[in-house]
């Protein structure tokens, strides 16, 4: 949430869990245009941060509340241990501040980097004022003693004051009346209720007041307002933040969902955020309600509810979708996460598949990999190894690891489902189509092309015939094979493929389509292969301001395509150009996606080269001998990538006069690529050329 004020803008963060974190940043990101995006990118926090921390952004103030969970700020993700630390996001600047609100004495005093403000009670004036301003007919104030007696009960908590003057309100009754009902309440209940309350000694009494008032207020509600009481029982089993009015269970009219949502609201159990459709859960009101289902032995029950609307709701990972999962993720989360046994796996199932999706698509590769892992166990063991479901989620798990650039990985998973569709499904199936695809494409990003080529082309043509030569999946295997034609040199049968596609897909599938933006990607550094810089630039920077657009500044997506862009800026010469975006990119990748993932060396060894055109050699070396050694690691010695890595090693030494060591380490490189590549492969008789002039050079020269 973001309120504007004319010197200072304010930004409030729900700091319950990791994904209330995520979401709130991914609004201020929209909301401040960081990234000129209505559907923000997973990891928008850094975006956040380094446009807080320039001087140009003015005043602000960043409010992160109930940042009661340590762990989560000091602790990088199991998944990602690359990752920085959540705390390590924050920004800084001498125009702005930061505040934690935290029932934790240690959280406190291990978050702020100056001051901490220990909050006291109200004191008697304070309260009163609260409790003055709450009730409608201030006659009952009169009775002074009974006033302070109320609030003394109440240990002058503002939500326990607020809440008791709702049902004052509600009722008009006097203020002895409610110190009664205070008095009366079941004390074992409340003793249940306030379990969760306790906190470092902050509440004095078992009876802790808010779960005291809570319950006045509850057994109210569901008297007077049923509808308002099974909500309140629903959102305590999702995130208590920013919970989209559209998760809510349906009801008769939407009379009573707004009339539901005021009787909430009139007894400060939800606030309504401006400008959406959310309501946000005060954090005691969700312990209170958790506490209650409990002893009423509902937990399960209201948990499995909402895992059913969850189901019911979230949407598929359509690229058109991506605003709506956003909002429902912190929910499923929460949901997925909550240790309940529920009656209806089957909802838990499909709910953790469509989850994994759209982290999938988000491209939040590491976190998707624990659903698509539970889904294809539970599958497997449910419904059979070869149904296909199972043979589906087996299928996710491995487009998890080829994202993640675990390609050995991948390929004995896709290498078990091909197989098995081919079986059960049949050859010409289309999810069989799909599953040979998919190899294919593993095939290609281990260097091994001609396996690629006869794959992809067998897929082509059964596509074209099922399926039709317009149909999405056959522009797909169109694309792939184009990308190992490419990988092979073959240009012109790469462009004339790409521009076949991509005709295709924009009358098709539409311009913004991420199938069309990746044909547009395709198609442009088909152009650069040729030398057609100037139509490779326009295409790609199209790509990359849709791609920010529809994806977000730092999805995966979106950095290759700033990749490519970098990638013709150098070859135009243009090398600070290309700097600014390969370090960016770089970095970005090292976060995102891990220091050893393939993309990331990729973007590593282009800095390397723009360095070399510099003249900068020492930097150009450390970064190309870093990339070559995690490449023969990760990828293999014999890999396409490692001998590139080394022909550019070699063109280093090269240039810094070191002969001997440049002839003799193009010589290896040259060999493997007779081998691997073939010998009129463009990269092979490159290698070939260079190596001819050195070696006559060299012997110009003499010793």
């Amino acid at each position: 949430m973001r309120e504007k004020y004319p010197e200072c803008s304010i930004f409030w963060v729900p700091s319950t869990n990791i994904e209330s974190v995520q979401q709130a940043y991914q609004e201020i990101c929209r909301e401040l245009r960081i990234a000129s995006s209505k559907d923000e990118q997973v990891d928008v926090k850094s975006l956040v941060q380094r446009h807080l921390s320039q001087e140009s952004a003015g005043r602000w103030l960043l409010i992160f509340d109930n940042a009661d969970d340590l762990e989560m700020w000091i602790h990088k993700d199991a998944g990602t241990a690359e990752s920085p630390c959540l705390i390590d996001y924050l920004p800084r600047s001498s125009r702005g501040s930061i505040i934690f609100t935290t029932r934790s004495r240690k959280t406190a005093l291990q978050l702020p980097q100056q001051s901490v403000i220990e909050v006291a009670e109200l004191d008697e004036e304070a309260a009163t004022q609260v409790l003055s301003k709450s009730l409608i007919c201030q006659e009952v104030l009169n009775d002074h003693q009974t006033m302070l007696e109320l609030l003394k009960q109440l240990t002058f908590l503002p939500l326990a004051i607020v809440q008791a003057a709702a049902y004052i309100n509600k009722n008009r009754i006097p203020l002895t009346e409610y110190l009664s009902l205070l008095e009366d309440t079941e004390g074992n209940v409340i003793e249940l209720l306030s379990e969760e309350f306790e906190d470092e000694g902050r509440y004095r009494d078992i009876k802790n007041p808010v779960a005291t008032t809570w319950l006045i207020s509850f057994e109210q509600i569901q008297k007077h307002d049923p509808l308002a009481a099974e909500y309140l029982s629903f959102m305590s089993c999702l995130d208590p933040k920013n919970i989209p009015q559209s998760l809510l269970p349906p009801a008769q009219s939407r009379k009573k969902v707004v009339d539901a949502i005021g009787t909430l609201s009139a007894y400060s159990f939800v606030t309504r955020r401006t400008g959406d459709q959310s309501l946000d859960l005060h954090r005691l009101v969700h312990l209170a309600t958790r506490n209650w289902l409990r002893k009423e032995d509902s937990f399960a029950k209201w948990t499995g509810k909402a895992l059913a609307r969850l189901d019911d709701v979230f949407p598929t990972s359509n690229y058109r979708n991506r605003r709506v999962w956003r909002a429902y993720l912190p929910h499923a989360h929460y949901v997925l996460e909550t240790d309940i046994v529920h009656d209806e796996p089957k909802r838990r199932l499909q709910l953790l598949k469509k989850y994994g999706q759209c982290l999938l698509s988000d491209g939040r590769y590491d976190e998707a990999e624990k659903p698509f892992l539970e889904v294809m166990e539970t599958s497997s063991r449910v419904l059979g190894a070869e149904h296909p479901s199972t043979l589906t989620s087996i299928a996710n798990l491995a487009s998890t690891f080829w994202n993640q650039g675990r390609w050995k990985e991948a390929e004995e998973l896709e290498v078990q489902v091909t197989e098995t569709k081919k079986r059960v499904l049949g050859a010409e199936h289309p999810s069989t189509l799909t599953s040979m695809a998919d190899l294919a494409s593993t095939y290609r990003n281990q260097g091994r092309w001609k396996e690629a080529e006869e794959l992809e082309v067998q897929v082509i043509e059964t596509s074209s015939r099922v399926l039709g030569a317009e149909h999405p999946s056959t522009l797909t295997s169109m694309a792939n094979l184009a990308s190992t034609y490419r990988n092979q040199g073959r240009w012109k049968e790469a462009q004339e493929l790409r521009v076949k596609e991509l005709e295709i897909c924009s009358r098709v599938l539409g311009t913004e389509h991420p199938d069309t933006l990746t044909s547009m990607a395709n198609l442009a550094s088909t152009y650069g292969n040729q030398g057609r810089w100037k139509e490779a630039e326009e295409l790609e920077v199209q790509v990359v301001e849709t791609r920010k657009r529809a994806l977000g500044a730092e999805h995966p997506s979106t950095l290759i395509s700033m990749a490519n862009l970098a990638l013709t800026f150098w070859n135009q010469g243009r090398w600070k150009e290309a700097e600014e975006l390969e370090v960016q990119v770089t970095e970005t990748k090292k976060r995102v996606l891990g220091a050893e993932h393939p993309s990331t060396l990729t973007s590593m060894a282009n800095l390397a080269s723009t360095y070399r055109n510099q003249g900068r050699w020492k930097e150009a070396e450390e970064l190309e001998v870093q990339v070559i050694e995690t490449r023969k690691r990760v990828l293999g010695a014999e890999h396409p990538s490692t001998l590139t890595s080394m022909a550019n090693l070699a063109f280093t030494f090269k240039f810094q006069g070191r002969n001997g060591e440049a002839i003799l380490l193009l010589k290896t490189c040259l060999q493997l690529r007779k081998q691997i590549l073939g010998p009129q492969h463009p990269n092979t008789a490159s290698s070939l050329q260079a190596l001819n002039e050195w070696q006559i050079e060299d012997m110009v020269m003499g010793p």
